[in-house]
């Protein structure tokens, strides 16, 4: 079954996830969607120093949004924010240093910066795909601490800040790479048989979207999201996908086409208009499951989730002064 998941995603993708699939789409947008003000409004953008994120952050702050840049590199970071306010003429960019694969620091970042910060706008970008397997400090697989279970904390962290603002959204950037995932919560550390990489970064994208349609069951005033941002050419699809990258690199998407639906979905009046919990690409809601792929998980399996996660995060939650 999983052969023909991945046959049946890599023509889909062929299709829909390259340069030319955005191009396709890109003519039945609405125009003006992104023709917005966004002065006063708050975003916070994990991973924003480089790729989606960072073109993302780039266009928000040329609408006249605040823009926190969550990164774990300083340097990095530093210099993303220097090019930033330069092209976008807008000084409200902030540097956070946070390294989200630590969920203690996560948990401690989400509690300051609520004491000090409004926030509109939530956008989980921030990612890894680590092959062969790693532990972090903590003793968590690296992929999993990351992309699941960081993201995990950063969001229910900061719902309580959200719900403080008018027209609150999270935005979460998953990947089609998810369709050929069926959830396992027996294994969310990729413990049994052989580790693949690709393969835990699909399993923790596919978690990644079911969050978010939990989430938006439980919290109603926000509104939750999301997206596959196609196969973008960024430094991240460089470095963990070299192969990938070499027979692709003429079809990939630029980091802009990548990040359209993220901004979309961030800013446009048009995007609350759809249910919460939906996932989307290329402004449009598309299904969580490939035909006949034999993907879904129970309700129970779910549920198990999200319990498993909570319990792992309160773990690392710091005990108030």
């Amino acid at each position: 079954m999983s052969f023909y998941r991945n046959a049946v995603w890599f023509v889909k993708g062929l299709q829909e996830y390259t340069k030319g699939g955005y191009e396709t789409a890109a003519k039945h947008f609405v125009a003006g969607d992104l023709d917005v003000n966004l002065s006063g409004r708050d975003f916070m953008i994990t991973g924003a120093n480089s790729g989606i994120g960072k073109a993302t952050a780039f266009e928000i702050a040329k609408k006249g949004g605040t823009v926190h840049l969550v990164c774990r590199n300083k340097d990095r970071a530093e210099e993303a924010r220097r090019e930033i306010v330069e092209q976008s003429d807008n000084q409200n960019v902030h540097v956070h240093l946070l390294d989200m694969s630590c969920p203690r620091r996560v948990w401690e970042f989400a509690q300051s910066f609520q004491e000090n910060h409004s926030l509109h706008v939530l956008i989980n970008n921030a990612g890894c795909m680590v092959n062969p397997r790693e532990l972090t400090e903590e003793g968590l697989e690296k992929n999993f601490a990351t992309n699941t279970l960081g993201t995990f904390i950063l969001t229910t962290a900061l719902i309580p800040a959200l719900k403080k603002s008018n027209d609150p959204r999270v935005v979460t950037v998953s990947s089609g790479g998810m369709l050929v995932q069926k959830l396992n919560v027996d294994d969310l550390q990729f413990e049994k048989g052989t580790f693949d990489g690709t393969m835990a970064y699909a399993q923790n994208k596919r978690q990644q979207v079911i969050l978010t349609e939990r989430w938006a069951a439980q919290h109603k005033e926000i509104h939750f999201s999301s997206m596959h941002p196609g196969w973008a050419d960024t430094p991240a699809v460089r470095s963990a996908m070299p192969d990938f990258h070499e027979k692709m690199k003429d079809r990939l998407r630029t980091e802009a086409q990548g990040a359209d639906t993220v901004l979309w979905l961030a800013v446009s009046a048009s995007a609350p208009k759809h249910p919460s919990g939906l996932f989307f690409q290329d402004r449009k809601a598309v299904s969580t499951h490939l035909p006949l792929a034999a993907s879904r998980s129970t309700p129970a399996n779910e549920e198990r989730l999200e319990a498993e996660l909570e319990q792992l995060s309160q773990k690392f939650m710091p005990h108030p002064q």
